[in-house]
């Protein structure tokens, strides 16, 4: 028997929110949209461990520029910890290594909340040795697998806030907001001991990302029982990674000056990173419907564009027909 005809892939341009579920690597997650999608060109935003589960953006042709955006983004994450446990991976997967009491003393709301407080702003990390980061091109929990010990430098993350959801005998959930980079298990260990009697993490849920949450976002099995038309509705507008950020819109002239990278004058403060928009050919300067151009930044009265889309990306955009993101901050056009 015949297989049946491989689907020829589309050129898609936009960002999916995928909830990512339990046991999946975040690019096992991303293979199997893209195949529903029938997606020529696709990446995600950060690796999401297999236990951990939420917020995943999916980011699909023109986004992939913008990816960078989102994994540079600060994070944040629903944490359940056991506490009086510690394992070799600082997290459920692990072996037991430690049981220690959990006493009334440890739990209660204010020796949490003083544990959680020693955490907060720039702190230094020491990243797991169960972790993708790389050594000598191959990921630390390989070394670690094998029973291999590799010296890592400490790393400084931002713990921006941590807000106890739920304290019921040797469980503690928090909500914690913080910088890209952060290790939510070595937190959850550091916490542990500072209580005194170590903690292990049993789940994580990412729950936002930068400008954007799980609201919208739609589960894998949720996609694998949509026709395609309708997945086709899950996917947001490029510039959906950028929408905290202030908008720039460009008059048709200046647009088409600014798409070859030129640098253009405008009467505008100085800002790190904006997003850059011209006319739509048909809505014209409607502010639903204007068509991305790229990123920018504003120097000293230039506009100095960062990531440039290509005039086949704007033109894909235009064809899908896709509202642009809400404004972060309005700008007049130049």
């Amino acid at each position: 028997m015949s297989k049946p005809p491989r689907q020829p892939r589309r050129q898609l341009h936009g960002v999916i929110l995928l909830d990512k579920p339990l046991g999946l690597s975040s690019n096992d997650a991303l293979q199997k949209v893209r195949r529903l999608m029938r997606a020529e060109k696709a990446g995600h935003t950060g690796t999401l461990d297999p236990l951990a589960t939420g917020l995943l953006p999916l980011c699909f042709g023109a986004a992939t520029k913008f990816s960078q955006v989102s994994l540079d983004a600060d994070k944040r994450y629903t944490a359940t910890l056991k506490l009086g446990q510690t394992t070799t991976t600082g997290d459920a997967e692990g072996e037991l290594v430690q049981t220690r009491p959990v006493t009334t003393e440890a739990v209660n709301p204010q020796s949490v909340r003083a544990a959680c407080d020693a955490f907060l702003g720039d702190i230094e990390q020491i990243p797991p040795m169960h972790s993708a980061l790389k050594h000598q091109g191959r990921a630390l929990y390989e070394y670690a697998r094998e029973g291999v010990e590799i010296e890592r430098a400490a790393r400084q993350v931002t713990i921006h806030a941590i807000d106890i959801l739920r304290c019921d005998d040797d469980v503690v959930e928090l909500d914690v907001r913080c910088s890209k980079g952060t290790y939510i298990r070595t937190l959850a260990e550091d916490i542990g001991e500072r209580l005194g009697c170590g903690a292990h993490l049993i789940a994580l849920r990412r729950t936002g990302s930068g400008g954007v949450t799980l609201q919208g976002a739609v589960t894998l099995e949720v996609l694998q029982g949509m026709s395609e038309s309708d997945r086709d509705t899950c996917l947001l507008p490029a510039d959906v990674l950028l929408s905290d950020w202030p908008v720039v819109t460009l008059t048709e002239p200046e647009a088409a000056r600014f798409l070859t990278g030129l640098r253009r004058r405008v009467k505008l403060p100085d800002a790190a990173q904006v997003r850059v928009y011209g006319p739509h050919p048909v809505h014209g300067d409607d502010p639903a419907w204007r068509v991305l151009l790229g990123s920018a930044h504003i120097k000293a009265g230039e506009l100095i564009p960062t990531r440039l889309l290509s005039p086949a990306e704007v033109q894909g955009m235009l064809t899908q027909s896709a509202p642009v993101a809400p404004e972060a901050e309005a700008s007049p056009a130049i």
